[in-house]
């Protein structure tokens, strides 16, 4: 057996001590699998009195990042302190004296990636980073190896496991956003401060680094289009389902004549779809290559143990490049120049639901208005509201560019029969007629 494998950990939160108990518990398996032991020499913390869940000499806390980052054993440094200029500093020291580095910070990646990518190749270090998107779901791996013979054309993702909860608390049960934010954040699921989660944030940064990832192209975190769920409103959920499709918070990724597109927002999409029914807080990302056509990954997006399995995995890729002499060589720049698709190039179905006047021709304004921009619709539902002495109109389209889209919904806002603009969506995947309901075609 040869040397040990050294760790050096920056942070014991609840993803440090998922990596120290799967490692301290699984140390025959990774004994088999890389011939040598692998074990945490030091662990920086803020606080070395914290009261923690997990077993760990005390002599092995620092305060003191330098006593980590300068210590010639240390081999790998697993940065899972969160943050962003502080864990950059680190990590560039880091690769500065040949330590090779896995992190769990998506932010820190979705916004530095190719940087520490470039420096970690330079210095002929490892740079690693499965855990910053979708947890314990190997989709990196998956996309950069298992994947890797082919053209990815796709990726969608359910890649916010908080999101997930409340929209589905939402439609299951009917009970409102707020309700359904306050149970997620009694159970865990959602922070005292949630914007980051429900405003999709969190999901553009994972997008960020999926779209960099699957097209070879520098899709920056200013790149990806932004909307969260804060103002779905029950009626179109309930809508949504009359019609045939489930809302999720959907992170969108598409390339085509290497033009791209990312996007993340609440979308509508088809029962028949595979991300449609995918739970609570469970993530799933799908992906569709031109020669593999549909796959998808699917797990839990979070946790302790999950992300620290994710970490771990990325530990042991490493050790296996050391024993080979290989670190530093496994990274594959970037191809292609970054060019982002313009809104008359992003194409999609569309739902809307407009409060009108309840008068007869309304419809026909209506319809002749999206004609003039050559949309047409493929579903639509109306309702009367006699209390209000107006009608609500619900109709989906058929496929349609984005631009188009937006302009003839800034000419609806200038009819005097329209009162207001309730709400739009994007639309994905067919829906049977079976599943459609009653929605009544006028």
């Amino acid at each position: 057996m040869e040397s040990n494998v050294s760790i050096g950990l920056l942070g014991l939160g609840v993803v440090g001590s998922g990596v120290i108990k799967l490692i301290e518990n699984h140390q025959k398996e990774l004994a088999h699998k890389l011939g040598c032991a692998v074990q945490v020499k030091s662990v920086l913390v803020r606080n070395p009195d914290k009261a923690r869940d997990v077993n760990l000499n005390r002599t092995l806390l620092t305060t003191n990042p330098d006593d980590i980052l300068n210590d010639p054993e240390i081999d790998i440094i697993v940065e899972v302190m969160g943050g962003i200029e502080e864990s950059y500093k680190h990590i560039l020291k880091a690769f500065a004296a040949k330590k090779h580095v896995v992190t769990a910070n998506k932010d820190l990646v979705a916004l530095h990636g190719i940087e520490l990518q470039e420096t970690a190749t330079e210095n002929k270090c490892d740079f690693y980073y499965e855990a910053s998107v979708a947890g314990g779901i190997p989709i990196l791996r998956g996309i950069a190896e298992g994947l890797s013979s082919d053209r990815i054309q796709k990726v969608m993702g359910i890649v916010n496991g908080t999101t997930n909860y409340i929209l589905t608390k939402m439609s299951k049960e009917g009970v409102s956003y707020t309700d359904a934010l306050n149970e997620a954040q009694e159970l865990g699921f959602a922070e005292a401060d949630p914007t980051a989660d429900v405003e999709g944030l969190d999901a553009a940064r994972k997008m960020a680094i999926l779209g960099r990832l699957s097209f070879s192209t520098n899709v920056s975190l200013d790149d990806v289009e932004v909307k969260g769920i804060s103002h779905v409103d029950l009626e179109d959920i309930h809508y949504g389902d009359k019609l045939g499709y489930n809302m999720k918070l959907i992170g969108f990724a598409q390339c085509e004549d290497e033009q791209v597109e990312v996007h993340v927002q609440p979308t509508l999409l088809a029962k028949s779809h595979p991300l449609a029914q995918v739970k609570d807080e469970y993530n799933a990302v799908y992906v569709y290559g031109e020669a593999v056509g549909e796959t998808m990954f699917y797990g839990p997006g979070a946790g302790s143990m999950p992300t620290a399995t994710a970490v771990v995995s990325d530990i042991v890729s490493i050790t296996k490049n050391i024993r080979l002499n290989v670190n530093g060589a496994q990274a594959v720049p970037l191809r292609f120049e970054r060019k982002l698709k313009s809104p008359e190039e992003q194409y999609s179905d569309f739902y809307m639901r407009l409060h009108v006047k309840d008068e007869a021709g309304v419809f026909s304004t209506i319809s002749s208005l999206f004609h003039e921009h050559d949309i047409s619709f493929k579903r639509i539902l109306q309702t009367p509201m006699k209390k209000l002495d107006l009608a609500e109109i619900i109709f989906v389209t058929h496929e349609t560019t984005l631009g188009s889209f937006r302009k003839a919904m800034e000419e609806l806002y200038r009819l005097d029969v329209v009162l207001d603009i309730k709400s739009h969506y994007k639309v994905e995947g067919d829906v049977d007629d079976e599943l459609a309901g009653t929605a009544e075609t006028l």
